[in-house]
């Protein structure tokens, strides 16, 4: 299957009840310790709410492949910890899978949707063309005494950072309106 060998992510949004957010802050720190503990595990990062924007709390773990997440999500670790933060949470958890390049065309404090994969393709590609022109441009030439293998490992770890943390938020935002289009009946 294609899936099996995609890295793939599951965020996990739920409500915390009012005054319980220390604890719930503790738990997740415990489940992710012990995430990092199963086979594939990439990472976990945490949105916390923003007063005004979002009230949930969203965990995001990622992992290598398919395989190795359902190992995690279907682990008697995690139905422990889950059954732990029962007593503080205030909604069941609202639980979504993807992969590949559709976790940089999510938009916080929206329900996970993809858009099709010919336009998260096509605003990869532009992002990509501008990022490695600019980069190519202003960072290489600071860093002409080394290796060029050491270069390119450079550019592209600063390039994979900037679109997964900086750029392709934004670039999804931006451009919501064309990504998310609601196709028209005729």
């Amino acid at each position: 299957m294609e899936q099996d060998e995609e890295f793939i992510t599951v965020v996990i949004s739920q409500l915390v009840k009012p005054g319980y957010e220390k604890a719930y802050e503790a738990w997740v720190k415990d489940i992710t310790k012990v995430a990092r503990t199963y086979m594939g595990h990439l990472g976990t990062n945490v949105i916390r709410p923003q007063p005004g924007v979002r009230s949930e709390y969203t965990i995001i773990f990622r992992f290598d492949n398919y395989k190795n997440l359902k190992t995690w999500m279907e682990s008697r670790d995690r139905e422990y910890w889950l059954t732990q933060a029962k007593s503080f949470v205030d909604s069941e958890p609202h639980v979504q899978q993807i992969s590949g390049l559709e976790a940089w065309f999510s938009i916080p404090s929206q329900p996970l949707q993809t858009p099709p994969r010919y336009k998260m393709a096509l605003l990869t590609w532009a992002v990509v063309y501008v990022l490695i022109n600019l980069l190519n441009t202003f960072l290489t030439p600071l860093l002409r005494s080394l290796p060029a293998l050491i270069v390119s490992l450079i550019v592209s770890g600063i390039m994979v950072a900037l679109l997964t943390y900086v750029v392709m938020p934004r670039m999804s935002r931006l451009f919501s309106k064309w990504l998310y289009a609601k196709s028209r009946k005729i």
